[in-house]
C-alpha cells in the first residue's frame, strides 16, 4: 500500500512509518520542516514538505492523489497555546480529510484523543483540545466518501510497547505505550472491515492483531 501520513515527523507517526516501511508498504509523512526529513528517511519513509496550517486543499490532495490510504497524526502539541488547537487539530484535521476525499483516497484513519468530544464543556486549554478533536472526529465521521475509522487511545506513554492492548469502543481511562498505538493504527489499516468506527484503547491483555479483528465490523 501507499499510505500517506499527516503529522508525519509526530512521536506515533515515526513509530508507525517504521513498522509500515518494514512490512513493504510505501509510506510518505507531511512534515513542515525541511530539517525534520532526516529522521523520517531514517524510519524508511518519504518526507513531503507541507503545512497543514496554510496549504490549500487541493495543494494537500496533489500529496494524497494515487494513495491507499491517509492517516492523520498530527497535533499542535502539549507547549501550544489555544489557538493551535483550532489550527492544528480541528482545522487540519478537517483540511486533510477533505484533501483525502478530493484526491479520492477511500480509507482514513484519524488518531484522536480519549474523551474528544465537541459538547465537551470548559476554557482551559485541555479542554479546547478535546473539543478540538471531538469537532474534527465529526467532521471526518460525516464524509460518505471516507472508509473512517477514529482511534482515541489513552494517556500516551514512552514505556516499551508490549503488543497486549484493550481495543473497543468504550475502554475506560488507562495509559498506553506509542509503540502500542502505532502497531494499532498499522493493522487497522489492513482491516478495512473497521470502517465506520471509534474506537478507544488502552493497554489490556490481548494482542494487537486479535483485538483489531475483534472489533472489525461491530
Amino acid at each position: 500500500m501507499r499510505i500517506v501520513i499527516a503529522g508525519g515527523h509526530g512521536q506515533i507517526a515515526l513509530r508507525l512509518e517504521r513498522l509500515l516501511a518494514a512490512r513493504g508498504d510505501e509510506v510518505a509523512g507531511i512534515i513542515r520542516r525541511a530539517e525534520q526529513g532526516d529522521d523520517l528517511r531514517d524510519v524508511g519513509a518519504e518526507p513531503v514538505l507541507l503545512d497543514l496550517e496554510s496549504a490549500s486543499v487541493e495543494e494537500v490532495a496533489a500529496q494524497l492523489r494515487g494513495a491507499d490510504a491517509a492517516v492523520f497524526a498530527a497535533g499542535a502539541g502539549p507547549g501550544s497555546g489555544v489557538a493551535r488547537k483550532d489550527t492544528v487539530d480541528k482545522a487540519a484535521a478537517v483540511l486533510f480529510a477533505d484533501a483525502a476525499v478530493l484526491a479520492g483516497v477511500r480509507r482514513f484513519v484519524i488518531v484522536s484523543s480519549m474523551g474528544a468530544d465537541p459538547r465537551h464543556e470548559g476554557d482551559e486549554i485541555f479542554d479546547v483540545y478535546l473539543r478540538a478533536k471531538g469537532e474534527a472526529d465529526a467532521h471526518v465521521s460525516g464524509l460518505d466518501a471516507l472508509d473512517w475509522t477514529v482511534l482515541r487511545p489513552g494517556a500516551l506513554t514512552d514505556d516499551a510497547g508490549n503488543g497486549l492492548v484493550r481495543l473497543e469502543a468504550h475502554t475506560g481511562r488507562g495509559p498506553i505505550p506509542r509503540d502500542d498505538v502505532a502497531a494499532v493504527l498499522a493493522e487497522l489499516l489492513d482491516t478495512p472491515a473497521t470502517a465506520g468506527l471509534t474506537l478507544e484503547l488502552i493497554s489490556g491483555s490481548t494482542p494487537v492483531s486479535v483485538a483489531v479483528k475483534s472489533v472489525a465490523g461491530n
